[in-house]
């Protein structure tokens, strides 16, 4: 494959676990996705839930360090922190930046911690969509 995309947060357990989720049913196999964390924690469970919603299996995927992908071979880091401090960027590599707010906050029921998840893989979504989209990247799914 010769074009990388890496999604960038700081626990790599919700944000950039879903989009690299979303982007791989999206691009059909025709880049590589990739994702890492500044700081990795471990796959939040509401993650994989909202994307079993969709039909998309996360439940193997691994909170993984900036260390653990090959950085010189990616072509475009997204980073997806809001407030939090994102982690540092490959030289190189084209750097996009979607603010996204950390689902995996605190929430005060189970039902609004649901809700923020889906908010943000609806976001998420809908991003990758158009971006992918105007690059020929992927068709709209």
């Amino acid at each position: 494959m010769s074009h990388r995309i890496l999604f960038l947060c700081v626990a790599n357990s919700a944000r950039s676990q879903m989009a690299e989720g979303l982007a791989r049913r999206l691009v059909h196999g025709e880049v590589e996705v990739l994702s890492a964390g500044s700081s990795p924690t471990q796959l939040h469970p509401l993650a994989t839930m909202v994307l079993a919603e969709k039909g998309i299996d996360i439940a193997q995927h691994a909170s993984k360090g900036i260390d653990e992908v090959p950085l010189h071979q990616v072509n475009t880091v997204i980073t997806l922190c809001e407030e939090e401090i994102c982690p540092v960027l490959p030289e190189g590599a084209t750097h996009l930046h979607w603010p996204m707010p950390d689902p995996a906050g605190p929430q005060d029921d189970a039902l609004r911690a649901h809700a923020a998840f889906r908010a943000v893989r609806d976001q998420i979504f809908g991003r990758l969509q158009t971006w992918l989209a105007d690059r020929g990247l992927a068709a709209i799914a």
